[in-house]
């Protein structure tokens, strides 16, 4: 008897106290009934991805606002040419989805495109961007994308240039600033 599993991505509401050990997988397995309902239709089941909730122990890690950059990358070269940056599994859950509501992050994670605005504090005067180019999205082997094009352009990003990011509670925006040329 073949044991098909369904992996959940572990993540909580917004309400919740955040988790120490996250991200975490949770395998469920099929009942008798869903076992013998994909039996008699000859066709193999379909494993599908979904976000459940859990409520955290410990708190969030706070934030400086002196220096809220939480997430730091150096950007490759494959991230100028395609004007989208890849955000693992950990920092997507542990700095972002975790202030989400459920229904906002599962959205992401089953494949849908989300538009999000972004606030450049590169310079003295922020710049909110909103537009088609600024979204979030999956990507390969549980990574998410995060679309830059206004801003890889306007910026005149390299390869090796390190920028930071974070997401504001606040404003529900992701905030950006250019680190290092």
């Amino acid at each position: 008897m073949e044991m098909n599993l369904l992996h959940s991505h572990i993540q909580r509401k917004s309400s919740s106290i955040p988790m120490r050990e996250r991200p975490s997988i949770t395998a469920f397995l099929l009942t008798k009934a869903e076992e013998d309902a994909v039996a008699a239709r000859s066709e193999p089941r379909q494993v599908t991805r979904g976000l459940v909730e859990i409520r955290d122990w410990y708190p969030a890690p706070r934030i400086d606002p002196n220096n809220p950059w939480q997430i730091r990358k150096s950007i490759t070269r494959n991230e100028v040419v395609t004007t989208e940056l890849t955000l693992s599994h950990e920092e997507m859950f542990e700095h972002v989805f975790r202030y989400w509501t459920l229904d906002m992050a599962d959205h992401v994670v089953r494949g849908n495109k989300c538009f999000v605005i972004l606030v450049d504090y590169t310079d003295d005067m922020p710049r909110k961007i909103q537009s088609e180019s600024v979204f979030l999205k999956t990507g390969p082997n549980d990574t998410c994308i995060l679309g830059l094009g206004d801003v890889v352009r306007a910026r005149y990003l390299n390869p090796g240039d390190e920028v930071g990011l974070f997401w504001d509670m606040r404003s529900g925006t992701f905030g950006f600033k250019l680190l290092r040329q």
